[in-house]
C-alpha cells in the first residue's frame, strides 16, 4: 500500500514550520490582533480631531469698532482664513479619503489587503509631517487630502478583518470597540490639540501624531493577519491540505495545484464594475448608505465646528476640553452600549435598523433641546444624553454594511459607504455649516438647522425595517462555488483506489 502524506509528516521542516504557526498564533491573538486594530483606528480619528481643536485650527483675527485688530490664531490666523476656507480642510481631507477607497477596495482582490494597510499608513504619516510643515493654505489643504488617502486603506479593510476574528456572540460588541475610537479619538484630538497647540504650537500636535503612527507602520509589515472569509490567501504556495488532496499521490497533487486555482483573466476595471453592479443591487445596502449620509451630515458638522459653536453660543473658556471630555464619555459609553444592545436583542438587519431608527430618533430629539437651553450646565446635560444615543447607531450601521453583502464584497461595501457618507455628508457639511454661519453671524440658529437633519435620518433607517433584509455575510460568491466545483471534479477523476 502506498504511503500517502507519510514523508510530509514526518519531515523536520514541517514540524518547524508548525511550531512556528503554532508560535505566532499563540501571540497574535485575535483578542491582540483586534487591539492594534483599534488602537490604529484611534490614532486616524486623534487627527480629526486636532484640526479640529481651537488650539490647532485657532481662529481669524477680529476687529473692534474702533478699529483695533487681535492677531489671529493657530491654522486658521497664521493663514488668514475665512469660515468657509477653513472647512474647505477639512473636505480636503475627505476628497482624499473618498477616492482612495475605492481603490483599495479593488486592489484587495489582487493584493494582500493587510499590506495595503501598511502602504497606506505610511502614506498617512508621511503626510502627517508634511501638515506641520506647511506653510500656506494650498500646501496644507494638500497634505490633508493625502493623510485621506492613507486612511482610506484602513477604513475599508479594517472591520472585516474585525468580523472575522471576533467570536460569534461578540462581533458586535468588538466592532463597537472598534468604532468606539471614532468619538474617542475625536476627543483625545480636542484635547490634545488643545494643550499642544496652545504650549508647543499647532504644528507640533502634527508631528506627535506621526511619530506614533510611525511605530504602527512597522508592524503592518511585520504581522501575519487571519485570512479573509471570501478572499483567496494571495502569497500561499503551499499545496492544499484539504481532504481532497490529503488521498492524492504528489504527482497527482502537484497536478490539481498546476491546474486551480486558476488566475484571474479578467480585467481589474471588469471585475470591478461587476461588483459594483452586485453591491448597488442590494435594497438593504441603499436605505442603509442613506440613512448613514444624513446622519454624517451632522455629525461631520459637529465634530468639526463643535468647540467653536460651544464658545460662540456659551462663551466657554475651554471649549476643547469640554467637548472633548463629553464625548469621549459618550462617545465609549454610546457606541459600546449600542453594541451590547445589539447582541442582546439578536443581530438581525431588521432589529438592527430598529436600533439605529430609535437611537437617532431619540438623540435628535435630546440634542435639540439641548442647544435651545440658554443655560450652560442645563445644555450640557441634555447634550451628553443626546450624545450617548447619537453615538450607538456606530457599530449598528457598519454591521449592516458588513452583512448585507457577500464576504468577498464587504471591503466594497465598507470603501463605498465610506466614500458615500463623506462625499454627501461631511464634505459639503463642514464648509456649508461655515458659510451659513457667515451668513447668519448665529452659532445657535445654525446648530439647531444642522440639527434637524437628524430626524430624517431616523425616518430613512426606519424604513429599514420593513424591508425583506437577508443576512448574506456567509454565503459564497460565483468565483468560490464555481472553484469548489472544479476541485472535487478533479479530486474525483484522480482518485486512487486504497
Amino acid at each position: 500500500m502506498t504511503n500517502y502524506g507519510g514523508d510530509q509528516r514526518d519531515s523536520p521542516a514541517i514540524a518547524a514550520e508548525a511550531s512556528t504557526v503554532t508560535t505566532n498564533k499563540r501571540f497574535w491573538t485575535p483578542g491582540r490582533f483586534v487591539a492594534i486594530l483599534c488602537i490604529v483606528n484611534l490614532i486616524n480619528y486623534v487627527d480629526r480631531g486636532v484640526i479640529a481643536s481651537n488650539g490647532v485650527n485657532g481662529s481669524s483675527r477680529t476687529c473692534d469698532a474702533k478699529g483695533l485688530c487681535s492677531a489671529g490664531t493657530g491654522i486658521q490666523g497664521e493663514f488668514r482664513l475665512s469660515n468657509f476656507q477653513d472647512g474647505l480642510l477639512s473636505s480636503a481631507f475627505m476628497v482624499g479619503l473618498l477616492v482612495a477607497s475605492p481603490i483599495f477596495a479593488a486592489l484587495s482582490k489582487r493584493f494582500t489587503p493587510f499590506k495595503l494597510i501598511g502602504v497606506g499608513l505610511t502614506v498617512w504619516t508621511l503626510a502627517a509631517v508634511g501638515c506641520g510643515f506647511s506653510y500656506n493654505f494650498w500646501m496644507i489643504a494638500v497634505f490633508r487630502m493625502f493623510v485621506g488617502v492613507g486612511e482610506a486603506s484602513f477604513i475599508s479593510l479594517a472591520a472585516p478583518y474585525i468580523d472575522d476574528s471576533a467570536p460569534a456572540a461578540r462581533k458586535n460588541l468588538w466592532l463597537g470597540l472598534f468604532y468606539m475610537c471614532i468619538p474617542a479619538g475625536v476627543a483625545l484630538g480636542y484635547v490634545f490639540g488643545g494643550y499642544v497647540g496652545n504650549h508647543l504650537g499647532w504644528r507640533w500636535a502634527f508631528y506627535i501624531e506621526a511619530i506614533a503612527m510611525a511605530f504602527f507602520v512597522v508592524l503592518s509589515f511585520c504581522i501575519k493577519p487571519p485570512q479573509l472569509k471570501g478572499f483567496a490567501a494571495k502569497e500561499s504556495k503551499k499545496p492544499s491540505t484539504s481532504i481532497e488532496t490529503v488521498a492524492l499521490t504528489h504527482a497527482e497533487a502537484s497536478q490539481i495545484k498546476n491546474v486551480t486555482p486558476k488566475p484571474k483573466t479578467q480585467n481589474l476595471v471588469v471585475l470591478f464594475g461587476k461588483d459594483m453592479k452586485a453591491l448597488f443591487s442590494e435594497k438593504v445596502f441603499i436605505v442603509n448608505v442613506l440613512g448613514y449620509i444624513t446622519y454624517n451630515f451632522v455629525i461631520g458638522a459637529y465634530s468639526y465646528w463643535g468647540p467653536k459653536a460651544g464658545f460662540g453660543i456659551y462663551h466657554m473658556k475651554n471649549a476643547d476640553m469640554i467637548f472633548g471630555g463629553l464625548t469621549i464619555i459618550c462617545g465609549i459609553i454610546g457606541t459600546l452600549g449600542g453594541s451590547y444592545v445589539l447582541d442582546r436583542i439578536n443581530a438581525t438587519l431588521q432589529n438592527t435598523f430598529k436600533l439605529l431608527a430609535a437611537s437617532t430618533l431619540f438623540g435628535a430629539a435630546f440634542c435639540f433641546a439641548a442647544f435651545c437651553m440658554k443655560n450652560m450646565y442645563a445644555f450640557i446635560g441634555l447634550f451628553a444624553v443626546g450624545e450617548i444615543l447619537i453615538f450607538a447607531p456606530q457599530a449598528p450601521v457598519n454591521f449592516v454594511c458588513l452583512h448585507c453583502v457577500r464576504p468577498n464584497l464587504r471591503p466594497l461595501s465598507m470603501a463605498s459607504s465610506t466614500v458615500l457618507i463623506h462625499i454627501l455628508g461631511d464634505v459639503p457639511s463642514s464648509p456649508l455649516y461655515g458659510k451659513m454661519q457667515d451668513r447668519l453671524k448665529n452659532w445657535r440658529t445654525s446648530t439647531l438647522i444642522i440639527t434637524s437633519i437628524l430626524f430624517l435620518a431616523a425616518i430613512i433607517w426606519g424604513i429599514g425595517i420593513f424591508m425583506n433584509s437577508v443576512d448574506r455575510s456567509n454565503e459564497k460568491s460565483d468565483d468560490e462555488v464555481e472553484e469548489e466545483e472544479k476541485l472535487e471534479t478533479k479530486a474525483d477523476n484522480n482518485s486512487v483506489p486504497v
